[in-house]
């Protein structure tokens, strides 16, 4: 069933006491306000610093939450039929814009409705999964902000290698029902190939896939790769303690598998990303369609290292490598 985030949370977290408004004073506003829809992929507890991020940043712009726009929160906790009810619903009341979490609520939200804009604020390749029609002209109702980086599966394989000299296989850990998925194993693959290393692919379609494939894999690869993916997202702290107990380096896109236990994580922050998909409804509340909004791409990244994951494994992280380091967990 679709949630709300909790007030106290989000008054907390903008620090503006402007944004505390009684809940019947806003109630009675809301349908004079400009109204964004907010679908959340997995929990929203699970994406609160994206949420923080993004009404932050909409402060800045001079939006402020019961004052000059409301905003509807849901979380379909990893299901697709709940994403299809929440779009459904944001239909209903008429919302001006619709934000989403990752390509399959995207996806789902477009299916709903061709009218109502909608601005995804992470999506991996967007263009090859047919969300838009060119980064540069989306066309449609749709926009948002890319994860597609292809250099960056060569980059984690190389920080791999930094830290485990030996490296010689490696598993990529993907979901094979995650069309996103699908089209990077390759990148993935190839870019082992060109370091030198043997891929071990291994495979889920849901969550009960993860630890049978798990099961075993520690006599058949050096290293463990986890693509992104919101079943694995949602199990990173279960992946995480598996790899530790079975001594594989893991290495993952979003920092929070470093923060669940993994040993690295480098992608673009996320973050980052929602605080700039504030600003895409910015334009979009003001009249700008969509179409003529292009798909920007990440343009900072992060690399966590986990010390005391470094230590339960027996390795030592090079002095260079925690120098580069965004953050590192001890």
């Amino acid at each position: 069933m679709a949630i709300g985030i909790g007030r106290r949370e989000l008054i907390t977290a903008l620090g503006g006491a402007a944004l505390a408004w009684p809940l019947a004073a806003r109630a009675q506003q809301s349908d004079k306000l400009p109204t964004i829809g907010f679908m959340a992929a997995t929990s929203l507890a699970a994406i609160d610093n994206f949420i923080a991020a993004f009404v932050r940043r909409l402060h800045e712009l001079g939006w402020i939450e019961g004052r000059t726009v409301a905003i509807e929160y849901r979380a379909a906790d990893g299901g697709v039929e709940h994403m299809a009810e929440i779009a459904a619903e944001f239909v209903r009341l008429k919302v001006d814009v619709i934000v989403t979490q990752g390509n399959v609520p995207t996806a789902v939200a477009r299916r709903v409705t061709t009218v109502i804009p909608i601005v995804f604020g992470l999506a991996g390749d967007p263009v090859g999964t047919g969300l838009v029609a060119s980064l540069a002209r989306p066309g449609g109702n749709v926009t948002g902000l890319s994860l597609e980086q292809p250099e960056t599966s060569a980059k984690r394989l190389e920080l791999l290698r930094e830290v485990v000299p030996d490296l010689r296989k490696v598993a990529i850990m993907a979901n094979a029902e995650n069309p996103v998925n699908v089209r990077e194993l390759p990148d993935v693959q190839d870019a082992a190939r060109r370091l030198g290393l043997d891929a071990v692919i291994v495979e889920i379609r849901s969550a009960d896939d993860i630890a049978p494939a798990l099961s075993g894999l520690k006599s058949r690869a050096d290293a463990l790769y986890v693509l992104g993916d919101t079943v694995l997202y949602t199990n990173r702290t279960a992946i995480s303690a598996w790899a530790v107990s079975a001594k594989l380096p893991t290495i993952a896109p979003q920092p929070d598998y470093a923060a669940a236990g993994g040993l690295l994580s480098y992608g673009p922050d996320t973050v980052d990303m929602f605080r700039r998909a504030a600003d895409y409804v910015d334009k979009i509340l003001h009249g700008v369609k969509p179409a003529d909004l292009p798909v920007e791409q990440p343009n900072k990244f992060e690399l966590v290292i986990n010390l005391k994951c470094a230590k339960a494994l027996g390795l030592s992280i090079p002095q260079t490598l925690l120098a580069t380091a965004d953050e590192v967990i001890e």
